[in-house]
């Protein structure tokens, strides 16, 4: 059993390591990055923990799954026997006018009686062509249906809260890649400024290093703009304040060992929307043997114990106006049957309406394993490429910090323009960017396939 998802969890996700690799040595200024991640730190393990928890849209399958489980009862399904107490209690009051031939009338006026008719009753259905049966089968096979709804809400609010804790991931990153930026700015402005100082720089470097600065500084503002609505997001998945800060504690590692045949294997075999589908259709077939059943004979036995009393004042005893009692009470059991002969065609019209329900579901179930099918292709063609664009971008980044460093060290020494270095520094931001996104691109397809897969949670 996968369920209940509270007591039996653990996830099939990547495990921190470093993010990026070491950033140029330089002297690290102050920035404002410095103070927006200042909450404590916040694992994958520990979100989706929080996110299964809390989040609504779980809890709300979770009620769904509770209702489909207590209707599996044999009582729900008509196997068991119904017992009722019943009591009544009237009270009347009446005008009398009695009269025997031609003998004067006898006349009461305001005559009471009551009545009391207490009984306990039972009856059993002891044949109904199966169908109590089947009607427990099919609540049964409803239940493990709504199972798979709510492990395929997990499965997808864990996808979901993945995507949204690694965009945190990327955003953080990025902020790390301009203030290496902002680094690299400062060490221009102060070689610059110094060779000012000594009449070999013209002043208009000075202030063109400051206006590149600033620019990365503005940059570095709106990162920490998308950083803040990429926690808020994750905030909301988990169920929790949004202004509650964090940090992520794991990194971005993407998996390079999925196969095709091992993910289109593992559809077939775990994915809960497809076995819902598939428990879909044989809840159809059960509903086409009910209609069926109800054309067969229906046999129950009935029992009871009744008291009945009547408690007349207004009772002539001859000429004598008196008060009668009357009780009777004792065991009534026996046996009913019922034949349904004609009901103006309507079982034929529900049998042909379950036949059609039967179709219906056979191509649902078609329809969602095409459909799996083809995302499962479309996620692992992406998965493939964005892992060659990975390997691409992790050998191109190391060729942008060394003409960064080299850039730098030119520079120092007079041998490159401040427009060459401008450029050098923007193409490694550029290229950490392009990185950080590929690399979240990547796990973003792994993650679909893991989940296409039920890879993501599991007992």
């Amino acid at each position: 059993m996968i369920f209940p998802l509270r007591r039996s969890l653990f996830l099939l996700l990547a495990f921190p390591l470093p993010l990026l690799a070491q950033q140029p040595a330089s002297r690290p200024q102050p920035t404002s990055a410095q103070v927006v991640n200042t909450g404590p730190t916040l694992t994958l393990a520990e979100a989706i923990r929080i996110g299964l928890e809390n989040n609504y849209g779980i809890q709300l399958a979770r009620q769904e799954e509770r209702i489909a489980s207590n209707n599996v009862t044999r009582g729900n399904a008509g196997q068991l026997p119904t017992v009722n107490g019943n009591a009544t209690r009237n009270f009347n009051r009446n005008n009398l006018n009695q009269q025997f031939g031609d003998n004067d009338p006898r006349i009461v006026n305001g005559a009471t009686s009551n009545q009391l008719n207490t009984n306990v009753a039972a009856t059993w259905t002891i044949f109904d062509g199966l169908g109590m049966f089947i009607a427990y089968d099919r609540l049964q096979r409803v239940a493990q249906g709504q199972r798979q709804v709510t492990r395929a809400t997990a499965e997808e609010t864990v996808a979901d809260i993945t995507d949204a804790y690694f965009t945190v991931v990327r955003e953080a990153g990025k902020i790390q890649s301009f203030e290496a930026a902002l680094r690299i700015g400062q060490q221009r402005i102060d070689l610059t400024q110094a060779r000012a100082d000594v009449g070999v720089s013209a002043k208009v470097e000075v202030l063109t290093a400051r206006v590149d600065y600033n620019a990365d500084r503005a940059g570095l503002i709106q990162q920490q703009e998308a950083l803040k609505t990429a926690k808020v997001n994750l905030n909301n998945l988990l169920g929790r304040s949004p202004a509650l800060d964090f940090q992520p504690a794991d990194s971005i590692v993407v998996s390079r060992d999925l196969s095709r045949e091992t993910v289109a294997q593992a559809i077939r075999q775990n994915n809960p929307r497809l076995q819902q589908a598939k428990i879909n259709t044989e809840v159809a077939t059960y509903e086409r043997r009910l209609v069926r059943a109800s054309r067969l004979p229906q046999v129950g036995l009935t029992t009871g114990y009744g008291l009945n009393r009547n408690i007349n004042n207004a009772a002539f005893a001859g000429t004598q106006l008196t008060t009668s009692t009357n009780t009777t009470h004792g065991l009534n059991y026996g046996v009913v049957a019922s034949v349904p002969i004609f009901d103006g065609f309507n079982r034929n019209r529900l049998e042909q309406n379950a036949r059609i329900g039967e179709v219906q579901s056979k191509l649902q179930l078609e329809q969602t394993q095409l459909q799996l099918d083809a995302e499962a292709e479309q996620a692992y063609a992406q998965y493939q490429t964005r892992l060659q664009l990975l390997q691409l971008e992790e050998d191109n980044i190391l060729l942008a910090r060394q003409n960064v460093a080299i850039a730098l060290e030119r520079y120092r020494l007079g041998l490159l323009t401040p427009l060459a270095l401008r450029e050098a520094q923007r193409s490694q931001l550029d290229a950490e960017n392009r990185l950080l996104d590929i690399r979240f691109q990547a796990k973003q397809a792994e993650t679909t396939l893991r989940r296409l897969s039920s890879g993501l949670v599991r007992e």
